[in-house]
């Protein structure tokens, strides 16, 4: 009986299997995180995607100078396929005596002061949708309470 251990311990037999073992969880737990990632992204893409299709579509639509929020968020979840309470649409007007110092302005549809005469407009819109990994978990950084997180699709134009 103590040769056959002798051998038993010296034997290499099955060391591969064993090593593959302890790697194998690992390996998967990348795979898995690789392909989250990826979903993440594409789904981030979408949705700034999303945003920058509601500024074309509205800015083909609309004389410069009005105000594009209630467009804005229409259009935008309908691309992103959102509720409109997901999209945050915003427009300003800037004005600046230099071109360096811009101030900005609480009516997009207004305009500058003689003492101002160089003027901006701009529009932005920013979609928020709920992402959910494949194994969400809330002790992850940046994951809510339920283990999902928000992703944000941003764009703006200078229109004028």
């Amino acid at each position: 009986m103590m040769t056959s251990f002798r051998n038993l311990v010296r034997s290499d037999k099955g060391n591969s299997l064993v090593e593959m073992g302890l790697v194998a969880p690992v390996l998967a737990s990348l795979l898995i995180g690789m392909v989250d990632l990826s979903r993440a992204y594409s789904a981030k893409l979408q949705l700034v995607q999303a945003a920058q299709r509601t500024i074309e579509q509205v800015m083909q639509q609309s004389s410069v100078e009005s105000d594009y929020s209630a467009a804005l968020k229409t259009e935008g979840a309908t691309a992103a396929g959102v509720a409109e309470s997901a999209v945050a649409a915003d427009n300003w007007l800037e004005c600046s005596v230099d071109g360096i110092t811009w101030t900005r302005q609480a009516s997009f549809g207004g305009s500058c002061d003689a003492a101002t005469p160089m003027y901006a407009r701009y529009v932005t819109v920013d979609i928020s949708k709920s992402y959910t990994p494949l194994f969400s978990s809330r002790f992850f950084p940046g994951a809510s309470s339920n283990g999902t997180y928000t992703l944000h699709g941003k764009a703006g134009i200078r229109v004028q």
